[in-house]
């Protein structure tokens, strides 16, 4: 591979010339950038961060059962309360998405808050949020799936695909 220039600042050496405009040019083979990078690049607790996601992941799934077991002990069917156990975890999760309280989770436990249901319900809300100020139909309703639309295309034409194989089989 051949060599190409790459600008990099250089604080130590801002500091040292006291310049701080003044810009460092190396010039690097990609893996010596990669290494250069790597070299600088914050550790992180890989552990520590997989212990917090399994918790709170866990914690957001154990909620599902206790609301699930609530409904059932009010007398729904187990398919009804599985049901309205969605339908409430859905909320939740939109909800502490608009009062921007599920961002600061997501921070604190990372692909913790990646369980399914409610990750989606924040992937479709937080969109939305974002561009409410362009408007209802140009900013948040055209906005919403942005980030879900294609994971809804794929499972419906998917679930399609797979219906077909079922049947001719």
């Amino acid at each position: 591979m051949g060599k190409f220039p790459a600008r990099i600042f250089s604080p130590l050496s801002a500091q040292t010339n006291r310049k701080k405009e003044e810009l460092t040019i190396m010039d690097m083979t990609p893996q010596e950038y990669q290494a250069y990078v790597k070299r600088l690049a914050p550790r992180s607790p890989i552990g520590k961060d997989t212990a917090f996601a399994f918790c709170v992941g866990g914690a957001i799934c154990a909620l599902g059962q206790l609301i699930q077991n609530g409904f059932l002990s009010l007398g729904l069917a187990r398919e009804d309360a599985g049901t309205a156990t969605s339908i409430c975890l859905i909320f939740l999760s939109a909800l502490l998405t608009g009062l921007n309280l599920y961002n600061s989770v997501a921070r604190f436990a990372g692909a913790g808050t990646l369980v399914p249901i409610t990750g989606f319900a924040n992937s479709v809300v937080s969109p939305a949020i974002d561009f409410k100020s362009e408007g209802f139909i140009t900013g948040m309703a055209s906005k919403m799936f942005v980030v879900a639309g294609p994971v809804i295309v794929f499972g419906t034409l998917a679930s399609a695909l797979y219906g077909v194989i079922l049947m001719l089989a």
